[in-house]
């Protein structure tokens, strides 16, 4: 399976856990690739730390307020940006890219917008 659709498989996993507050290893059915099972277990493990950095770049927005797709699609953004081992644009483009297909064209640009915040203040 390709890293695209890996994270997608994270994404899945990490919505039903999201919505339905199961245990993640409940979430798993069958074989579940290595990549899509450490990125969902990275945020699991890491979601109040990233919620507040997801709060603190988004305008006037808590993490807690965005619908659970666009969370959660921040939350493996960003646990990809920190382990620095796929390009910056890459990740950016993977997140919106999943936020136009299964949202909107309307949250493809918040997860843009709190991404490229989120950058910026690393970088300064």
């Amino acid at each position: 399976m390709s890293r695209r659709g890996e994270r997608r498989t994270a994404l899945v996993l990490l919505y039903q856990w999201d919505v339905t507050g199961q245990e993640l290893a409940s979430l798993f059915e069958g074989e579940v690739e290595p990549f899509s099972r450490e990125l969902a277990e990275d945020v699991v493990a890491r979601h109040e730390e990233l919620d507040a950095r997801i709060t603190e770049a988004a305008d006037e927005w808590t993490a807690d307020r965005l619908g659970a797709l666009e969370r959660n699609i921040l939350r493996l953004a960003i646990v990809e940006l920190d382990r620095a081992d796929v390009p910056v644009e890459v990740v950016i483009d993977e997140a919106v890219s999943l936020a136009k297909r299964y949202s909107s064209e309307d949250a493809g640009k918040l997860v843009n917008g709190i991404l490229g915040r989120i950058v910026k203040e690393r970088a300064a």
